[in-house]
């Protein structure tokens, strides 16, 4: 167990030493306020209607984030792997009723802080301001380049650039969930990749 939880912990130190340089005491503290938790696929880490009270960083495993529509239909927000975070950051910061989903597709581990513990650490460590901050920019980036995809690319080249950026995510989600990402249906995904393949 403790050679498991060693692996753990040097897999977020190197994140974490991206941005931060941290003493052995920091960092003991750090893991201190970091709890493990082991999840199987298809497991829900947030469902609708519930209070976000974590920050979870991925240490194995794959983590889809999604909306459900009145019909049922399904608006998938993101996909996570290891060496990323997930949550729910307007739920968790202002403590309101989630409206998505954060569910596994794979079997995962997860290094997870809670509010308390992350209020804990901004105290006593407050250079992860730094850190946090530059995960909440990523994240905004990210969805301005995705909101300026859906309004100004076809569904091929959509499809094609998440392929060029995300090659691991697609070996490992199913094409049904990566067309609801893209905002396709399946059907029409798989007429996009057989007219790509076609053309190869």
């Amino acid at each position: 167990m403790w050679f498991i939880f060693t692996l753990m912990f040097e897999q977020i130190d190197k994140f974490v030493d991206q941005c931060l340089l941290l003493t052995a005491e920091e960092r003991e503290l750090f893991h201190s306020l970091l709890r493990f938790r082991k999840v199987r696929k298809r497991s829900y880490l947030l469902q609708e209607g519930e209070i976000c009270d974590f920050e979870a960083y991925i240490v194995k495993g794959c983590v889809r984030t999604y909306y459900l529509s009145d019909d049922g239909t399904e608006t998938i927000l993101s996909f996570a792997i290891e060496d990323w975070w997930v949550s729910d950051l307007y739920s968790f910061t202002e403590q309101k009723p989630s409206d998505m989903f954060i569910e596994t597709i794979e079997d995962s581990e997860l290094l997870i802080i809670d509010r308390k513990g992350k209020a804990e650490l901004y105290e006593k460590l407050p250079q992860f301001e730094t850190l946090f901050r530059l995960l909440v920019q990523r994240s905004l980036f990210a969805l301005q380049r995705r909101f300026h995809s859906l309004v100004s690319q076809t569904a091929e080249q959509r499809y094609l650039a998440f392929v060029d950026k995300y090659p691991q995510i697609v070996q490992r989600v199913p094409q049904n969930q990566i067309a609801r990402y893209l905002g396709v249906s399946p059907e029409f995904l798989s007429k996009v990749r057989s007219a790509i393949i076609k053309r190869r």
